[in-house]
Parts: structure tokens; sequence; C-alpha cells
């Protein structure tokens, strides 16, 4: 391997004080891991260039190659930069990551290891555990990757149960979350937007929010597989829902929901639904998934209105 060309390449954004909290758990988090040869990237989307994100990197891991946007450009869009970033130094992996994260110091090891069996896999779901940023490292799960129902609504699997460490061998699974996932580039390039003159491994059209979904979802029509690897373990601050909501309290959740993610929610669910409608599904499956969408919309009609507006955008 060239010293100058990693093989592996690893991105994250930041954004603000919402990022600033996690870098001296995050980062250091990376560089002990026993696996030491890539390069790091990140995008900062922070409204202004010197702020305590930008401070931290620069002090304390110079070796981060870092850039600041100029505005928020979302998560697609500087991933994509990153990415591209990527394969212009000849990488042939890429590891994308949310800040909010600890690893296991084995982590990108062992999704090399798993990845590297089988030159189909696309993406690589490590298992994610969460991470109790107030206290300590949990055994609840965050995700096992994601999976899709025949309504067309995707959900982290098995989020909020007990970990089971039974589950040590790799197995296929519908798609990965995008707070942490290793592609291989060339999966990437296999299923890429030309838009313009800019190459968009993640749908721009998605600020954010659901373009995860749609990765998983293109690269699987495309024939690459993605994969569940237990053994690669993460740890992410972010609270996991219980499973087995009924409808009515998901609804009442969506009231401690941010609007503007809401409406990210809202327009990529609908992104989504337009790009893969017609596809062939089975009755029961297209049956379903028009039931949720009318169901959606008598909600959105009688108590969130203002995600109409969302629809001017498609």
């Amino acid at each position: 391997m060239e010293i100058n060309k990693p093989q592996i390449y690893i991105g994250f954004i930041t954004y603000g004080k919402s990022t600033a909290k996690y870098l001296p758990y995050f980062l250091p988090s990376l560089k002990e891991q026993s696996f030491k040869d890539f390069k790091i990237l990140a995008i900062d989307n922070s409204e202004i260039e010197n702020n305590e994100n930008a401070i931290y990197i620069k002090n304390n891991f110079p070796e981060v190659k870092l850039k600041w946007a100029g505005k928020n450009f979302g998560f697609a869009k500087a991933f994509n930069i990153m990415i591209r970033q990527a394969i212009k130094d000849g990488a042939e992996y890429f590891l994308a990551l949310n800040p909010d994260m600890i690893f296991e110091p084995g982590m990108v090891a062992e999704l090399i290891k798993v990845i590297e069996t089988d030159e189909k896999i696309a993406a690589l779901a490590p298992k994610i555990l969460k991470w109790d940023f107030a206290n300590q490292q949990t055994n609840i799960i965050d995700s096992y990757g994601l999976y899709i129902t025949k309504e067309h609504r995707f959900s982290d699997l098995r989020q909020g149960e007990i970990d089971n460490p039974k589950f040590t061998e790799p197995r296929e699974t519908f798609g990965f979350t995008g707070a942490a996932v290793l592609f291989r580039v060339k999966a990437l390039i296999d299923v890429v937007y030309q838009s313009g003159e800019s190459k968009e491994y993640f749908d721009e059209l998605m600020f954010m929010y659901k373009e995860d979904c749609d990765l998983s979802y293109r690269l699987r029509l495309a024939g690459w597989k993605i994969v569940f690897a237990p053994k690669a373990i993460a740890y992410h601050d972010r609270t996991a829902s219980p499973k087995g909501e009924s409808n009515f309290k998901i609804a009442l959740n969506r009231q401690n929901k941010d609007k503007a993610v809401k409406k990210w929610s809202f327009l990529n669910h609908w992104i989504l639904w337009l790009k893969y409608n017609n596809l062939p599904f089975r009755f029961r499956v297209r049956a379903a998934t028009w039931w949720y969408q009318i169901k959606s919309l008598i909600f959105i009609i009688l108590f969130e209105q203002y995600l109409l507006q969302e629809l001017v955008k498609l």
C-alpha cells in the first residue's frame, strides 16, 4: 500500500456546539483503533469558520483534513464532497461516521476484515449500541442496520432492544444507517447520479434524513449486498425509542420533533416514494404502501398542514 495513498478514508461532519462536545471522545476513539492506516476528512457545516470544532481539531488532531463549507451543506452534499475526494485520491473504502459516537478499538479492523470476504458487499453496517453521553456505554441497541416494511417505512433493526451477544456472524440486511457505514468505493461509483457537472452518491435533494434509505435501496437494486457486521461495535448518543409503539404514541412523539426535522423527513419520504413506487411490487405491498401514504396525508392535513408546502419542491 502506498504511504501517500491511503486505502481507507474516514469522513465526518461537524456543526456548531451540537458536535463540538463529542469531538474529545470521538476523535481519540478513532486514534485508538487497532487498524490505523486511514486518512480522516471532515466538513464543517458551521456558520462561523473559526468555531469550537475547528479550534479543537486544529489544536489536537492536525492530521484531520478539515474543510469549512461556509454554510450548512446538510448531510448528503457534505458527504458527497468527501467521497469525491476519497475517489480522487484512490481510496478503496470510505467510512462515513457521525461524530456523536465512540468505538471499540477493533471496529475498523473488523469492518475491513468482513468487507474483504466478498467483493459484492457494497456497504457494511456495524453493531451500534446506545451511548448515554451523560453516563456510559450501554447494551441497548441503536441499530443492527435498516429494515423496510411493506408500507415502505424504514426503521433501525431491533432499536431499543437489549443487545444479543449471540449474534456474531455477518448477515445481510436491507440497508445501513448513515450514523456509521463502511462503503466499497467501487459500489458508490456504480450507483452515482450525474447532476450537471457534479457526481452525487447520496441524493442531494435530501438535505438531511432518509438519504441512507435511498442509497441502501439503490445499491440493492443494482445487485450489491449490504451486510451487518456484529463484531464491529460502535456506540451512538441517540435516544433509542422502544419498538412496537402504537400509531397514537408515534403521533404524540411527533410533538417533540423540531419543525425543520419534520419537513426534511416528510419531503424525503415522498422523494423515496416517487422514486420507487413504480417498481414491480406485489399487490399487497403496493396496497399497504398506498394506505400508509393516505393515512399520513390525513394526519398532516389535520394536524401539520405546514408540511404540505414541502410537496411543491418535488
